[in-house]
């Protein structure tokens, strides 16, 4: 029985045509939401992909100037090989939001901006780039906790 109906083996070609119309159907309609969502998707400026194919630089600067006082003095840090307040600094940063420009792992190293007034390291960042820590290539500061970046520039 098919939604009330009975259906022999004469009508439609019995229970593999029903069942083929039907996953046809579904797949057409699904194929078809899937392309509309991708099309809004895509078409919407305000929508960040923080995973995909498309890793290219940051579009976005900050000069060191315009950072916060303390991404100022981690970046003199940075510069100076430490001493750093948070075991977590300098340690290897994998981009797995793969918003930076690819690179081989290792490249990239994470370090804490302290925010006033909070406990724990929060959510400021700068992720610097380069086969020597001291003397990066390119660096990079978040606020939102890699959810987005901008490249810093001297």
């Amino acid at each position: 029985m098919f939604m009330g109906r009975s259906f022999s083996r004469g009508q439609w070609g019995g229970w593999g045509a029903v069942r083929s119309a039907v996953t046809r159907q579904g797949v057409h309609a699904f194929g078809l939401m899937a392309l509309v969502a991708g099309l809004l998707l895509a078409s919407s400026p305000d929508v960040v992909h923080a995973r995909g194919p498309f890793a290219d630089q940051p579009t976005q600067t900050i000069t060191a100037h315009q950072l916060p006082p303390q991404g100022r003095d981690m970046m003199a840090l940075i510069y100076q090989g430490g001493p750093f307040r948070h075991d977590k600094d300098g340690v290897v940063f994998g981009n797995r939001e793969r918003i930076l420009p690819l690179q081989p792992r290792g490249y990239y190293r994470e370090y804490t901006v302290r925010t006033p007034n909070e406990r724990s390291r929060g959510a400021r960042r700068i992720v610097c780039g380069g086969p020597r820590p001291v003397a990066p290539d390119a660096c990079y500061y978040t606020d939102d906790h890699y959810a987005s970046f901008r490249k810093i520039v001297q």
